[in-house]
């Protein structure tokens, strides 16, 4: 690799301020050197206006300070002579505890370069170096990244490399005192650093697992016999995981050779449980929340490895080129979040990591969210893929009745084709993912690729069932399909926020937070924001009245009654609104009934 053209420093700056220092240096300035901060970080699709984090901007040349002229929100210019270098200097606000922007308190740094490094305009392909300071002030921490290593400390602070700009922000970076260890899956050497993990954690445990899954998706995408002569080797050379272990959190963004993940710290594997059966001297339930969230973890890493090939490589055309300046639309969310979503607990159950019966427990939980979601009934998934800036990221009242999520209905429409493919007997979905990344070259892709691999290797079109289950609202044929592969739908009686319509809070009393379109509480006139109170039955003497502290006393107290008044509080007033008890609404479970042509989708190779 070439020597950097433009070099970045990092140090910290104060940990109790939340401070970072970073020094941006071009070799060759333009006469009228424009320099400008991203306001998203791909992979999460919302402007996320990073330069409000960044304070103190200055240039100096040649020993003397410049004028800086700010032309928009993110964006700055210096005229400045060509021929000696131009330096930048600024601070950066650090305290967003999140996979997507930068931290940095006592005991821990991290960071994304998008809210981190000024991008020089012209020169956004040339060589990037960054430098990380080890002073005093991180004595005793590490570094983990995923850049190229150019002269680094045992530590990992030092100088490395990066071939562009777009690598150089594609590479977070974490700092500290953390655990670390690794493991080899297919030749390819993975780190493993966790932060915040309490004395219980059984690092072991989660390296064999992470294992298992890097392997399977390895194979899933090459094949079991990989080497760096062949045409489809993985696209990776080494991998870093990043976990930061918090009281209460979840989430994760995938990179190009790393991912940034979060989970709540008793999520994590634990001494003395080397299996996913329950230790010894817990209750049943709690032993059954603990699996749950490990499962729920191992989920997460499997989705986010994934996107190593799907998104990362294989992605939008749209996405060719990042525009960090503003939003990148695209209609193909579905095929890249749901499709990785459709195989991160699919791989999981490939791996060996989970059994049957907790697949499909995992599975009905998708097509639960997506059947009581009102919003399906009108926006389409490609639709909602195209407004996640305005929509999926900004979340209120009304989401649910407005939209479907690209994730989870773009999961189910993976299912379908998957099942439809399988059920007429040519070719399966696994072998249409891995005919696309020969297509596209483990680069852009359009709908019209995912198109002609279909027809290509099931011998038919597939246009009327993308124009249907993607391009529409039509209802996908979840309950033929699952049935024709060995599965049995059951219709049970849904849980009493979904039979009302409603979805609450619970921690002082009942917050009505969303009302759900068509539903039993919307046509009484309940709203977000409603207080729910108590309730009235009956009229006379028969009359009774009852305080309400949690949404399941309702039919306690109800008794019998089709028709009760429930009391709540609206903006310091007390309504008394009409509720007529709905009755039946039903939720979907899937069992298992045919194993042998279950095991033919689920233990595929």
């Amino acid at each position: 690799m070439a020597a950097a053209a433009v070099g970045y420093t990092v140090r910290v700056q104060d940990l109790q301020a939340h401070l970072f220092q970073v020094t941006l240096t071009i070799a060759r300035p333009a006469a009228l050197q424009r320099v400008s901060l991203p306001v998203w970080i791909p992979g999460s699709y919302l402007v996320r206006e990073f330069s409000k984090n960044l304070q103190r901007l200055r240039a100096h040349q040649g020993g003397k300070t410049l004028e800086l002229t700010q032309t928009d929100k993110c964006s700055w210019q210096a005229a400045c002579a060509t021929d000696q270098p131009l330096v930048l200097s600024y601070e950066i606000y650090a305290f967003d505890n999140s996979v997507r922007t930068a931290w940095l308190d006592a005991s821990r740094g991290f960071f994304n370069g998008t809210s981190m490094f000024l991008q020089v305009e012209g020169q956004e392909a040339s060589v990037h170096a960054l430098e990380l300071v080890g002073d005093k002030a991180v004595s005793g921490w590490q570094v983990a990244t995923g850049l190229t290593p150019k002269k680094t400390t045992k530590n990992g602070f030092g100088t490395y490399l990066a071939a562009n700009y777009d690598e150089l922000v594609d590479c977070p970076v974490e700092m500290g005192q953390f655990w670390r260890g690794s493991f080899v899956a297919s030749g390819i050497t993975h780190r493993f650093v966790v932060t915040g993990a309490p004395p219980s954690f059984d690092g072991a445990r989660l390296l064999a697992d992470t294992k298992l899954i890097c392997e399977a998706e390895i194979n899933f995408w090459h094949g079991a016999k990989t080497d760096a002569r062949s045409r489809v080797r993985p696209p990776h050379m080494t991998y870093l995981f990043m976990l930061n272990a918090v009281d209460d959190g979840y989430g994760g963004l995938e990179h190009r050779n790393s991912t940034a993940l979060i989970c709540t710290r008793k999520d994590l594997p634990r001494l003395g449980n080397p299996a996913l059966a329950p230790s010894t001297g817990k209750s049943t339930e709690t032993k059954t929340r603990q699996n749950e969230g490990y499962t729920t973890l191992l989920g997460l890493i499997s989705h986010e490895y994934f996107h190593t090939w799907n998104v990362k490589r294989l992605r939008p055309a749209e996405f060719a080129r990042y525009d960090y300046a503003s939003e990148n639309y695209t209609q193909l969310l579905w095929f890249f979040e749901g499709f990785t979503s459709y195989y991160d607990d699919l791989l999981l159950r490939r791996s060996g990591l989970i059994d049957d019966t907790t697949y499909l427990k995992l599975l009905t939980k998708t097509i639960n969210q997506v059947l009581q979601t009102p919003g399906r009934e009108v926006q389409t998934v490609a639709q909602a893929s195209f407004d996640a800036w305005v929509k999926y990221y900004r979340p209120d009242e009304n989401t649910p009745n407005a939209t479907v999520s690209y994730y989870t209905k773009g999961a189910l429409v993976a299912l379908c084709l998957d099942l439809t493919l399988r059920q007429e007997g040519r070719t399966t979905l696994d072998a249409v993912m891995r005919a696309l990344w020969l297509r596209c070259q483990g680069g852009p892709m359009t709908e019209s690729d995912l198109s002609t691999v279909l027809a290509e290797l099931s011998g038919r079109s597939f246009a009327k069932e993308l124009a249907r289950w993607v391009h529409s609202t039509t209802h996908l044929p979840l309950k033929p399909l699952l049935e024709g592969q060995g599965i049995a739908v059951l219709e049970e009686p849904a849980q009493l926020a979904q039979r009302l319509g409603v979805r609450v809070a619970e921690s002082a009393g009942i917050q009505i937070k969303i009302v759900l379109r068509g539903g039993a509480a919307e046509r009484a006139g309940f709203a977000a924001g409603d207080e729910w109170l108590g309730l009235e039955t009956g009229t006379g003497k028969t009359a009774s009245s009852w305080r309400l502290t949690k949404l399941d006393d309702l039919l306690l107290y109800a008794g019998p009654a089709t028709k009760i008044g429930a009391l709540v509080a609206r903006d310091k007033r007390l309504l008394k609104l009409s509720l007529t008890l709905p009755k039946s609404v039903t939720t979907w479970r899937l069992v298992a009934r045919d194993s042998k042509l279950l095991d033919q989708w689920l233990s595929a190779p």
